[in-house]
């Protein structure tokens, strides 16, 4: 009589396969009825790419979910898109700033003082947020965002180029910091306190990026300089660290070899 799989490794092959299967990164976002309506074959075509779109984004990597920006109920079809759950859907052009601003509230105060914002407020069609960052496949920002192609779509590049090398420095010196603590991490060296600090110097960065204001922007780079350079000191001292650990365990080792040839060339000696 042949005899049936054990309960118990049934059991752990759908505790361990099963979030495989069913997530695929967000959270368990997957579970959006907002996500499984515009897959259906009853969207419109220019609807369909959005879920796919968004799973490229920097906002599926950190579960920033359809709901967070729409509002609305993901898990009720009937209630998706009702304003009793807070559905508020696609904002007007002029609107995108206030609806992106709420979440990213320094970059938005920074926008509408810049000349961006001055131009969307007083013409209804100057360059928003999706301009520059795309609407659902947002990729984290970089100066790699301002180039010919995408600033020549409203004015020349001449001032975008001055702007774009004001904050190269800053920029450079943040992709640096970053390699420093991958490579730590690793190595299994705890990095939090450097992570933290590193992402609120980013953060403030991000929003001086948003002023288009090449003065303000040369005047504030010696400030984040001074704090990545002092996050880059830290790496640099878990890094000794590091290496005077893996020598010392190195020497330990050789030390014990040599101890235990010793012993054995005497017992034979003896």
């Amino acid at each position: 009589m042949r005899r049936g799989i054990p309960l118990v490794i049934i059991a752990l092959m759908i505790f361990f396969v099963a979030p495989l299967v069913s997530g695929q990164g967000g959270g368990g976002q997957e579970e959006s009825v907002c996500l499984g309506c515009h897959d259906s074959d009853m969207m419109k075509p220019e609807f369909r790419s959005i879920p796919s779109e968004w799973k490229k984004s920097w906002h599926y990597q950190n579960n920033v979910s359809c709901n967070d920006c729409h509002g609305g109920d993901p898990k009720d079809a009937a209630m998706a898109m009702s304003p009793e759950r807070g559905f508020v859907g696609k904002p007007n052009y002029a609107e995108v700033p206030e609806f992106c601003g709420k979440c990213h509230i320094g970059i938005l105060k920074n926008y509408l003082e810049s000349g961006h914002g001055k131009a969307l407020k007083s013409t209804q069609s100057g360059p928003n947020c999706v301009t520059c960052h795309g609407s659902h496949e947002i990729q984290k920002a970089d100066i790699s965002i301002i180039n010919e192609k995408r600033c020549s779509q409203c004015h020349t590049y001449d001032r975008a180029r001055t702007v774009k090398q004001a904050l190269f420095v800053t920029e450079k010196e943040i992709r640096n910091v970053e390699r420093g603590l991958k490579e730590l991490r690793r190595s299994g060296v705890f990095t939090e306190e450097q992570e933290r600090t590193l992402f609120s110097t980013e953060a403030e960065f991000r929003t001086l990026f948003h002023s288009v204001d090449v003065s303000l922007i040369k005047d504030r780079t010696n400030e984040f300089t001074r704090k990545l350079d002092q996050i880059d000191s830290q790496i640099r001292d878990l890094s000794h660290e590091l290496l005077f650990r893996k020598n010392f365990a190195a020497f330990l080792m050789l030390l014990f070899l040599g101890i235990c040839i010793v012993v054995f060339s005497l017992s034979k000696t003896s």
